[in-house]
């Protein structure tokens, strides 16, 4: 397990359903960073069950060591954040808190028991007046359920709160080698508007970024 570890360091992992957070430090990680780690809990013969029984819900406090693991694996095992540093659940219960209190959506995608099978979000894209309904996301699944549409369904819900939000654009940064989630946002409606070679770095190579928009409405400004 160690050996394999090891190699998907060296080379990089994409994960499919990830976007969003390639490009920057995650805001709720520079709150302590963390040494622990916390990573998934396989779900053997009980990942299949976990897909059927899925519920998207927004998040609760109790659905951080979840979030915290899947984070987590993203961080060590694949090239979907440019992070390096892990979290543990402290860290995400006040990340989800936070994200909350500024009427930022937390969405979590739960199987049998409550287990936390993907989360998603979506914050400001940037921190000027001008961009207030521009919003960049993010959306990670379980390794284990990789594949199932867990992805597409947080990614439809969160979406859909941030047009009921009066969002006008989605923003999706994504590692440029990363086709399956660009393909996903694709599906979705997103489409291709830059690229930015070598501006990342990981696993020991430059990463390209690749950009994504989605426009909500027509509505103009206000």
């Amino acid at each position: 397990m160690v050996l394999q570890t090891q190699h998907m360091r060296r080379t990089g992992r994409h994960a499919p359903a990830a976007a969003g957070a390639a490009r920057g430090v995650d805001p709720g990680q520079q709150h302590g960073a963390i040494v622990g780690q916390t990573v998934p809990t396989p779900l053997g013969h009980n990942a299949r069950m976990n897909a059927a029984l899925l519920q998207i819900r927004d998040a609760v406090a109790s659905d951080a060591p979840g979030i915290a693991a899947i984070y987590n694996d993203a961080v060590l095992n694949t090239t979907a954040i440019w992070n390096e540093l892990q979290v543990d659940a402290d860290n995400r219960a006040r990340w989800i808190a936070e994200r909350q209190s500024r009427g930022q959506p937390v969405l979590v995608a739960s199987g049998a028991g409550g287990v936390v099978l993907g989360y998603a979000s979506f914050d400001d894209w940037r921190a000027f007046d001008g961009y207030r309904h521009t919003v960049e996301h993010s959306v990670y699944v379980h390794p284990d359920v990789r594949g199932q549409g867990i992805g597409r369904q947080l990614m439809q819900a969160l979406i859909a709160r941030a047009r009921s939000q009066g969002k006008h654009t989605m923003v999706a940064a994504i590692e440029a080698g990363n086709a399956g989630s660009i393909a996903l946002h694709t599906r979705l409606g997103f489409v291709a508007t830059g690229h930015m070679p070598e501006v990342g770095t990981k696993f020991g190579r430059w990463l390209d970024l690749a950009w994504l928009q989605l426009r909500l409405d027509d509505a103009p400004p206000h």
